[in-house]
């Protein structure tokens, strides 16, 4: 039986929820950013929250505000939000209603997530992925409760988001694991004007029968003591058994979908009547009556949330909007290696290494110095060690449990770092080709790159995203891409893209001990040096404490002075396969040609890019991706902004042809792709300028 302190807490929440729902909706003009409600789903919200103890982890979304209430956040905190206030302590103004992120001894953990319906399934996976490790190692920053309770993760979701494609993800991985999560399925029966019987084909709980090994019921989310009684036996249970439910809580929608698409667009009076016998605070009503709580009683809580929820609207009216000079704060939180040390040729001993081997040595380096770092992807676990060997031996010396294959995921490869970083730990993980970046930018874009900013730097993600890329000897259209263009579209997060062993090793090892978001892009034609005129690839392996700041690129190839005094030379910025064209191409033009490797691309060298165009006034810009509409082009109209007055003639672009793909036949690669010919034959355009 639920307690009557339980339930007279429940309905002063419910109260409180309702007056804000109705101070917000009698205050349109003031409250006129875009929000939802829980108006119809309080009692799930409350019975759920009222469970969890601060060790815990929940993402709640963007109709979960009784969750908040019910986890001791005041309607101000909610309400400076719903504003956009200076002071709203969870995003600082930048984020809608009820996009809560939170770190604290006095309340669960709440990592950042989006509001795209469904996105946040993956990250909040990772988190149980996270704690399933902590626990498994018997780590000291696995978080207790007060009498020695192991964590659960709570991810909140609507009925109509289980129907994307990552909910699946996260599902089978969190089966296959035992993860320690609940997912909670409120039920409204609406996708904003999309109702259930049109967009699916069955219901959560029905769906959840196809991943064995996931727990799952059905509820009345309407019903409060249902709903406790339901959740204070599965998060035992999760608790003490460690694997994955699914809680299905069929509940009313008795507000607006949101602020901006309001019922009256689409719901029939028949259909709002229908929800609103279900409220919940009217069932909480008349079951308190019954159990002798008089109705005096009961109007008094009533009158006393509506008064408090006027007096903090008041104040949150009153409070300061955010400081301008503050917007661009947040993006990255600082990173850690800033100056390049160690030594870069390791005094010169033994053989020279290639790249895959520099970028395997640094990463069994950093897992041997931090049992924090895992290596995880397609692949990349004992047996293959990666279809370039560029993990091999890895899972043998460091065991399965800190390296290991996935599914093909990659959405939730790349995504559940998210969950990973914030429960402490230091993941580095495979994309397996450029070309397969694309099932997972929805979390690059929408989970990853925004965390950082949209947390107020709480929850920057720390983790390592490797993926091989690049054209050579026929890998044909769907192992050949580039894509740098599309991830420099994508604010908040560093590319490095070495083009020498000795680049690889240091560059790596700052991708790792920087705490943002690095994806690490690796020339599948340079791992080997096998591609003619790449022996240069090839290093002396630096130290083990060598490290190289991002942002600093380097000179691999210098022009005479007196070429460049008379006015002779120009200078080639590239990266990747692109050093190598230049370098074979500038032989032809002994002195004369001086070539700067960008190393990383953002954030980029540009105070050594535009004193190199300044030095010469003759540039080219060259790239292996399709040349239109490339980073390579950007960065030339920069080039051209910046140095205009020193430029003797126009800055040049050379990339690849524009085609959709690299065809297969390697006659046909060679003839979308730059070489040395091609750049031969522009030096000599700008030469005689």
């Amino acid at each position: 039986m639920t307690s009557i302190d339980t339930m007279m807490k429940a309905y002063r929440l419910m109260c409180t929820a309702r007056a804000m729902a109705e101070k917000y909706e009698a205050n349109r003009q003031v409250c006129k950013y875009v929000h939802s409600t829980s108006r119809g789903h309080e009692a799930i919200q409350l019975a759920t929250a009222f469970q969890l103890l601060p060790c815990d982890y929940v993402s709640p979304y963007y109709r979960d505000e009784s969750i908040l209430l019910g986890l001791g956040f005041t309607p101000y905190q909610l309400m400076l939000q719903l504003l956009a206030k200076r002071d709203d302590i969870f995003t600082g103004g930048r984020e809608y209603y009820s996009h809560p992120n939170y770190r604290g001894n006095d309340k669960p953990t709440i990592i950042h997530q989006s509001s795209a319906t469904g996105m946040q399934v993956i990250p909040t996976t990772g988190v149980a992925q996270g704690l399933q490790f902590l626990e498994n190692i018997h780590a000291d920053s696995l978080p207790l409760g007060p009498a020695g309770e192991l964590p659960v993760v709570i991810c909140s979701l609507g009925d109509a988001s289980v129907t994307e494609g990552e909910v699946s993800e996260a599902f089978q991985f969190a089966i296959l694991k035992k993860l320690p999560i609940i997912y909670l399925v409120q039920d409204n029966n609406w996708g904003i004007s999309v109702s259930s019987d049109e967009a699916r084909a069955m219901d959560a709980y029905d769906y959840a029968a196809g991943f064995p090994g996931m727990g799952r019921v059905r509820i009345d989310g309407s019903n409060f003591e249902e709903s406790f009684d339901n959740m204070r036996r599965i998060i035992q249970y999760v608790r003490q058994h460690r694997s994955p439910y699914l809680v299905q809580a069929k509940v009313p929608l008795l507000g607006h979908h949101t602020s901006g698409v309001r019922k009256e667009f689409y719901r029939s009076q028949e259909d709002w009547n229908k929800h609103l016998q279900d409220d919940p605070g009217p069932k909480l009503r008349r079951r308190l009556l019954e159990s002798g709580v008089s109705d005096l009683d009961l109007q008094q809580i009533e009158t006393d949330a509506a008064q408090f929820v006027d007096n903090q609207f008041a104040l949150a009216v009153q409070s300061p909007e955010p400081d301008p000079a503050t917007v661009a704060d947040h993006v990255f939180v600082p990173a850690t290696v800033t100056e390049e040390k160690g030594d870069r040729t390791g005094n010169g001993k033994g053989d020279k290494i290639i790249m895959v081997d520099a970028a395997l040595f640094a990463i069994r380096e950093l897992m041997e110095d931090f049992p924090e770092a895992v290596l995880y992807g397609q692949d990349v676990g004992r047996r293959l060690g990666g279809v370039f060997r560029e993990a091999a031996t890895l899972a043998e010396q460091f065991g399965d449990h800190r390296v290991f294959n996935t599914a093909i995921q990659e959405a939730y490869i790349i995504g559940s770092t998210v969950g990973m970083s914030a429960v402490g730990l230091k993941p580095i993980v495979e994309v397996q080709f450029a070309d397969y970046i694309y099932p997972g930018l929805n979390q690059l874009v929408t989970e990853i790159s925004k965390s950082s900013y949209l947390s107020c730097g709480k929850f920057p993600v720390q983790t390592v995203i490797r993926i091989p890329i690049g054209a050579y000897g026929g890998g044909g259209p769907y192992h050949s891409g580039s894509i740098e263009t599309t991830l420099l579209s994508i604010k908040g997060i560093k590319i490095a893209y070495p083009s020498n062993a000795a680049d690889m090793k240091g560059l790596m090892k700052a991708a790792f001990l920087d705490p943002n978001p690095v994806v690490m892009l690796e020339h599948k034609g340079l791992y080997w040096s096998k591609v003619p005129g790449t022996e240069d690839a090839k290093a002396y392996e630096p130290s083990r404490d060598y490290v190289l700041p991002f942002g600093k690129g380097m000179v691999v190839a210098e022009a005479d002075t007196a070429k460049v005094n008379e006015g002779s030379s120009c200078c080639i910025i590239t990266y990747g396969m692109g050093v190598y064209w230049a370098k074979a191409a500038a032989r032809q033009y002994p002195g004369q040609v001086e070539i700067i490797d960008l190393r990383t691309l953002f954030p980029l060298d540009e105070e050594l890019v535009y004193s190199t165009v300044k030095k010469h006034g003759k540039c080219l810009v060259l790239t292996e991706e399709q040349q239109n509409n490339s980073f390579a082009e950007a960065l030339a109209g920069r080039i051209s902004r910046n140095c205009f007055q020193w430029l003797d003639a126009p800055v040049e672009v050379l990339g690849a042809r524009n085609l959709p793909a690299v065809p297969m036949n390697m006659v046909l690669e060679q003839a979308m792709l730059p070489n040395p010919s091609k750049v031969a034959s522009i030096i000599n355009q700008l030469l005689n300028c």
